[in-house]
């Protein structure tokens, strides 16, 4: 199933949830209070999630970014690692953020401070405000044309060129910060290919997400006039040809990765951890496993579970408690109300599940909701198949809903963040080096890009490696 088509259904589960859950959920709820040494303005943190609790770390970024900054001219900037395990960077008023995952992904200092002039670039040049002022702009124009014709498809024609439009102008700011950036980081000292090796890390991340998804490994090459963002191939071209490409400079390897060692790759504990088909959350003290074929994804407002067959479960849990029999609960708030509402049993739970009435607005094929009470909060799952098999496949989900059960205090207590290591390969073959990794599938994909090598017999040959552990 394509990824624009699970974004368009992860959207309409959402509007599912927000039907049981008008409260936050627990897990976002959480997120939003863990605050320490490293902690944001509420404001920010509410975007971008919290920042990593790790002192050393925070200071190490801190560190390259500030060199950047003085080799750019500019000042009053902070650069903050976020505690999220997806490979990821960007910039919100003055700050410059680069997440755990990415971290995890990169080989280098030098692309490090890549990632970090890159972002550098777009505060230096305003792109976000000049972004809002063009969008308005569109906004503007398609209401005048639809005033002038008296005619809203006119209206929605002139948003819709704009719209692609604004897209090709974000296009052309993506590749502006990446000429900034470079002329950042060579400044600074370090090695000018690390825009482009860095770049090609994100393109290799991409792939392997997308056959973790069982889509094509291209998906990401492919250009789409829709996109905000330049296929990594036109980047790394349009590098190429600028005289600071293959600048000489530092890449100080061993100090990054003597920073990063024993760095955890996982989500947050506060946040739960994906374990193969199941999800498990050491505070909350509870579990689930998605059925055969599902891919779990966790984030702060839920977990969602992604079936190729167009199947998802969405589970999150709401932070205040319902008084009453859940059943009474669905029957009477929920719009509109669900049908064949049943009081059942889930592992010593109290819960209930009733269908979403099938109708033209929906366009789905099986929908259901499961409340479940769990000591003083309620979770709730909701269930959404189409295709030829929804009938089969949204029982697999109700029974795999059914698998909802209470940690015990023993089993939440040995619950662990995966760690990235840094280790010698030295008497190990790569397929016992891939098997060390904790993951039910693709081992030996995912430490190939993790360590930015194209063979196994690559990994055989370097002094350190780095591999994840449980």
């Amino acid at each position: 199933m394509g990824i624009r088509r699970i974004l368009a259904l992860v959207a309409l589960l959402a509007s599912v949830v927000a039907c049981t859950s008008a409260e936050p959920s627990a897990s976002a709820s959480a997120a939003a209070t863990g605050r320490g040494p490293a902690a944001l303005p509420r404001g920010i943190e509410k975007l971008v999630g919290p920042a990593d609790q790790d002192v050393r770390l925070q200071a190490y970024v801190e560190q390259v970014g500030q060199r950047v900054a003085t080799a750019a001219g500019v000042g009053g900037f902070s650069f903050v690692v976020l505690d999220s395990p997806v490979a990821n960077a960007h910039a919100v008023q003055s700050y410059v953020f680069v997440t755990r995952g990415l971290l995890a992904l990169l080989e280098n200092e030098a692309e490090l401070a890549a990632a970090v002039g890159h972002e550098l670039g777009h505060l230096v040049q305003r792109h976000a405000a000049q972004r809002a002022r063009a969008r308005q702009g569109v906004l503007d124009a398609a209401i005048g044309a639809a005033a002038a014709s008296g005619s809203v498809t006119v209206g929605r024609a002139v948003a819709q060129d704009g719209l692609l439009a604004l897209r090709r102008y974000s296009r052309e700011q993506e590749l502006e910060a990446d000429r900034l950036g470079l002329g950042y980081i060579v400044k600074a000292g370090y090695r000018g290919d690390a825009m482009a090796s860095l770049i090609e890390r994100l393109r290799r991340q991409g792939s392997l997400e997308a056959q973790i998804m069982g889509e094509s490994p291209d998906v990401s090459d492919r250009p789409s006039a829709a996109s905000t963002h330049p296929v990594p191939m036109e980047r790394t071209s349009a590098i190429a040809g600028l005289p600071l490409a293959n600048a000489p400079g530092e890449t100080n390897e061993k100090g990054y990765f003597a920073a990063i060692d024993g760095m955890s790759v996982d989500d947050s504990p506060r946040e739960g951890f994906i374990r193969g088909r199941t999800f498990l959350h050491p505070t909350m003290r509870l579990a689930f496993t998605a059925p055969p074929g599902f891919r779990l994804l966790n984030d702060s407002d839920g977990v969602l579970a992604v079936n190729r067959d167009r199947s998802l479960m969405l589970f999150a849990c709401l932070s205040t408690s319902i008084a009453g029999p859940l059943d009474d609960w669905m029957r009477n708030k929920l719009k509109p109300t669900p049908t064949n509402i049943q009081t059942l049993e889930i592992n010593g739970n109290e819960a209930a599940i009733g269908a979403r009435p099938r109708g033209s607005d929906t366009g789905l094929g099986q929908a259901r909701y499961i409340v479940i009470r769990d000591g003083n909060r309620v979770c709730n799952f909701a269930l959404v198949s189409e295709g030829a098999n929804q009938d089969r496949q949204i029982d697999e989900m109700v029974r795999a809903a059914r698998t909802f059960h209470t940690l015990t205090p023993a089993e939440a207590g040995a619950l662990r963040p995966y760690r990235l290591r840094i280790v010698s390969p030295a008497g190990s073959t790569p397929a016992q080096l891939a098997a060390r990794m904790p993951y039910p599938d693709l081992k030996m994909e995912r430490l190939l890009v993790l360590n930015a090598a194209q063979t196994p017999a690559e990994l055989a040959s370097r002094a350190q490696i780095k591999i994840i552990e449980p």
